[in-house]
C-alpha cells in the first residue's frame, strides 16, 4: 500500500513538473496576449499545489526557469517553500529584497524560542518589541535616529554600521564591565557580478544577540530558515552567534568550490596548444577575478578565526559550545589549505598565460626577422638597380625588358633566401630531435 502511494506521488510530481515546463516553454516563445495567459495559467497551477510539490518543481527546473516560477509565487508562501527546498537551491533564491521594513527604511527582525524553534516576533511597533523577550534582534541598514531608538528600547549600546571599519583586534572584540560582548566581523557576500566583505556588528546583551549591518546577507537568511525549520537547532543567543559564524565558513567553502570550477575552465583554455592574445586577455581577467575572491575568502575566514579565538578566551561558552567552536576552527584550517592551493594554481595559470603571450610575441618577432632577412639582399639589389650605372649598363636593352628581368631576379633571390632559411630551420629541428629524442 505504501509503495503504491509513493509511486502515485512520484507520478503526480512528474506530471506537475512536465506541465510547469510546458507552460514555461510557452512563456519563452510567446510575447503577446498569450504570454500573459500562460503566466496566469502557470500561477494558478502553482497556487493549487502545496509547498512541498512547488519545492520539488523548483528543484527540477533550470536556474532561469526557477527565477520565473519564483516571481509568480505570492510573498506569503515563499517562506514555507524555502524551508522545503534543498540548501543549494534555497541559496540561489535568497535575495536581498525579502526583508520587512520598519518606519520605511530600517529592516528589523526579532526572534524568540518557541517549542525549540526560532519564531519571528511582530516588529511593526515599539510596543510589540518592548514586551517581547527575543534571543535575536537583527537590524539592517539603520540610521542614527533608529539606532538611538533601539538603544533606548533595549538599553544596549549599538554601533552605526557605516562606522564599522578595519580596527585593531582590541576594538573589534571586547567585553564591557557589565558583561556586554561586542564583536565586529567581516562576512562574505559573493554575487555573480561582484564579491566583497560586509562588516557585521554583534552585541550579546542580557541573553539577546543583536546583529547590525549595512545590507542583507544570504548567510543570515539561511540561518533564520534553518532555525525555524529544525527543532532544537538553537537554544540561546550564543548558539545563534556560533551558527552564523559556522554558516559563514560554509558559505566561504561553497565560494571556494566555485573558484575550483572556474579555474578548471580557465585551465583547459590555458593548456591548449594555441591561445590568441585576445583569449589570453580574457583568461587573465578571469584569473584576476578569482584571485580577488580567493583573497577575500582568506581574509574572511581569518577574521572569523580571530572572533572565535576571542570567544574561547572570554570563557563564557558552555562545553558543547566550545566543541562547536573547535569544529568551526577545524573547518577553517581545511579552508586555509584550499586557499593556499588555489593561490598556487592561480600563479601557475598566470605564468602559463604569460608564457602563451610571450610565445605569440616570439612568433611575431620571428616572422618579422624572416621578412627582414629575405628583404635584406633585395634592398641591396634594389639600391644597385636604382643607380645610374645600371641604366648605362642596360642602355642597349629596352627598359621594359631590362627592369622586368631585374624584378624577376629580385623575386628569385627573395625566394632563394626564404627557401634557404626554411632549410636551415628544418635542419636545426632534425638535429635537435636526433640529439634529444625523449623530448618528442
Amino acid at each position: 500500500m505504501l509503495v503504491t502511494e509513493t509511486k502515485e506521488n512520484l507520478s503526480l510530481a512528474e506530471k506537475n513538473i512536465q506541465q510547469v515546463s510546458r507552460l514555461l516553454h510557452k512563456h519563452k516563445l510567446v510575447e503577446t496576449l498569450a504570454h500573459k495567459q500562460n503566466l496566469a495559467e502557470l500561477q494558478l497551477r502553482l497556487t493549487q499545489l502545496d509547498h512541498q510539490a512547488v519545492a520539488r518543481i523548483i528543484e527540477a527546473l533550470s536556474l532561469e526557469d526557477r527565477e520565473i516560477v519564483w516571481q509568480l509565487i505570492p510573498e506569503e508562501r515563499k517562506e514555507e517553500i524555502l524551508l522545503a527546498l534543498e540548501d543549494d537551491v534555497r541559496t540561489e533564491l535568497v535575495t536581498d529584497d525579502d526583508t520587512e521594513t520598519l518606519n520605511g527604511s530600517i529592516s528589523i527582525r526579532a526572534f524568540d524560542l518557541h517549542e525549540g524553534r526560532l519564531r519571528e516576533l511582530p516588529a511593526t511597533s515599539r510596543t510589540a518589541l518592548a514586551v517581547a523577550k527575543p534571543i535575536w534582534v537583527d537590524l539592517i541598514a539603520p540610521n542614527e535616529e533608529q539606532i538611538a531608538w533601539a538603544k533606548k528600547l533595549f538599553n544596549v549600546d549599538l554601533p552605526n554600521p557605516k562606522a564599522l571599519t578595519d580596527l585593531e583586534t582590541s576594538a573589534r572584540f571586547y567585553m564591557e564591565d557589565s558583561g556586554e560582548v561586542h564583536l565586529h566581523s567581516d562576512f562574505l557576500l559573493d554575487r555573480a557580478d561582484e564579491s566583497r566583505n560586509v562588516a557585521v556588528a554583534f552585541v550579546l546583551h542580557n541573553g539577546t544577540l543583536f546583529t547590525v549591518r549595512d545590507e542583507e546577507l544570504p548567510v543570515f537568511r539561511l540561518q533564520r530558515l534553518r532555525a525555524r525549520a529544525q527543532t532544537n537547532y538553537v537554544s540561546e543567543a550564543k548558539d545563534v552567534l556560533l551558527d552564523l559564524y559556522a554558516a559563514d565558513v560554509e558559505y566561504s567553502a561553497n565560494a571556494l568550490e566555485d573558484i575550483y570550477t572556474e579555474l578548471g575552465k580557465v585551465g583547459r583554455q590555458v593548456l591548449r596548444s594555441n591561445v590568441t592574445d585576445e583569449e589570453a586577455a580574457s583568461i587573465l581577467a578571469s584569473i584576476a577575478e578569482e584571485e580577488d575572491l580567493n583573497g577575500r575568502i582568506r581574509r574572511n575566514v581569518l577574521d572569523t578565526r580571530r572572533a572565535l579565538s576571542f570567544l574561547i578566551r572570554a570563557k563564557f561558552l558552555s562545553e558543547p559550545q566550545h566543541e562547536d567552536v573547535r569544529e568551526i576552527l577545524r573547518d577553517i584550517e581545511s579552508l586555509d589549505g584550499h586557499t593556499a592551493f588555489l593561490f598556487n594554481k592561480i600563479n601557475f595559470l598566470m605564468d602559463a598565460t604569460d608564457s602563451s603571450i610571450n610565445i605569440n610575441q616570439n612568433k611575431d618577432i620571428k616572422r618579422l626577422t624572416v621578412i627582414s632577412v629575405v628583404f635584406m639582399p633585395l634592398n641591396v639589389l634594389a639600391g644597385i638597380g636604382g643607380m645610374s650605372e645600371y641604366s648605362m649598363m642596360t642602355h642597349n636593352i629596352p627598359w621594359p625588358i631590362a627592369y622586368t628581368a631585374f624584378t624577376a631576379g629580385l623575386i628569385f633571390v627573395g625566394w632563394l633566401t626564404f627557401v634557404g632559411l626554411r632549410h636551415l630551420e628544418r635542419r636545426k629541428t632534425n638535429d635537435r630531435i636526433a640529439t634529444h629524442p625523449q623530448d618528442l
